[in-house]
C-alpha cells in the first residue's frame, strides 16, 4: 500500500510582526546614520567629529525606535484587548444576534444559508469568542501585537543597520569619505531589501529597488542641507 502524499504548505504570516519591525529598524539605521554622517561631512566636520556624531545617532536612534515601536504596538494590543472584551460582553448579552452576525459573515464568504447557519452554530458552541474575534474582527494569534518583541527587534536591527556605515567611516580613508559612505550604504540597503523580500516571500528586485531609492533620496537631501549649512557657517 502506497503511503499517502502529504500536502505541506509553508506560510510566512508568523513572521509578519517581527519581520516588519526588524526591516524597519535596519532600514532606518542605515538611512538615518548614513544621512547624518553625509550631512556632517558635507558641512566640513573632521573625521573624528563625524564618527562621534554617527555613534550618537546610533544610540539615540536605537532607543527612539524601541520606545516608538513599543508604544505603537502596545496601543494596538490595548485596542485588540478592548475589542475582545467588548465582543465577549456582546456574546453574553445577545447570543442570538451574534450567531446571526456570524452566519451572515459566512454567507458573504460564499456559504449557502443553511450551511452558514450550521457552521455558525457549531463554532458558537465550540469557541464563540474565538470565532467572532477571528472572523468578525480579523484578529488572530499569529498576527496579534507583541510590543516587547517588536521593540527589541526594532532596536537591535537599527543598531546593526547603523553600525554598517559607522564601520565604513572607521575603515575608509578621509579622502572621498562621502563617496565611500554613500555607495556602501546603498549596497547595504539593496542587500537588506533582498533579504527582507526573500524572508517574506516577495519579489527580491522590487524589495531592493524600493529601499535603495528612498535611501538615496534621503542621503542626497541631507548631504545637500549639510553642504548648504557648512557654506553659510
Amino acid at each position: 500500500m502506497k503511503p499517502l502524499n502529504r500536502h505541506l504548505e509553508r506560510h510566512r504570516t508568523d513572521r509578519i510582526g517581527w519581520l516588519r519591525a526588524a526591516v524597519l529598524g535596519a532600514n532606518d539605521g542605515i538611512v538615518s546614520t548614513a544621512s547624518l554622517v553625509l550631512g556632517v561631512v558635507a558641512a566640513g566636520a573632521t573625521p573624528q567629529a563625524v564618527l562621534v556624531a554617527g555613534v550618537a545617532g546610533l544610540m539615540a536612534g536605537a532607543m527612539s525606535m524601541a520606545a516608538g515601536e513599543y508604544v505603537s504596538v502596545h496601543s494596538q494590543a490595548d485596542t485588540e484587548k478592548a475589542e475582545l472584551e467588548r465582543e465577549r460582553r456582546e456574546i453574553e448579552l445577545h447570543p442570538e444576534a451574534e450567531h446571526a452576525e456570524l452566519a451572515g459573515i459566512y454567507r458573504a464568504r460564499g456559504l449557502g444559508p443553511e450551511l452558514a447557519e450550521q457552521v455558525a452554530a457549531q463554532l458558537m458552541q465550540h469557541d464563540a469568542l474565538g470565532a467572532h474575534v477571528r472572523d468578525e474582527l480579523g484578529i488572530s494569534e499569529t498576527l496579534s501585537a507583541n510590543p516587547v518583541q517588536a521593540a527589541l527587534a526594532s532596536a537591535a536591527s537599527f543598531a546593526v543597520g547603523a553600525a554598517l556605515p559607522l564601520a565604513v567611516i572607521a575603515l575608509a580613508p578621509a579622502q572621498g569619505l562621502v563617496v565611500w559612505v554613500a555607495v556602501t550604504s546603498l549596497l547595504f540597503l539593496a542587500l537588506l531589501g533582498v533579504l527582507a523580500a526573500r524572508a517574506g516571500g516577495a519579489g527580491m528586485l522590487a524589495g531592493a529597488w524600493r529601499v535603495t531609492f528612498w535611501g538615496a533620496l534621503a542621503m542626497a537631501i541631507t548631504a545637500g542641507v549639510g553642504a548648504l549649512f557648512g557654506a553659510v557657517v
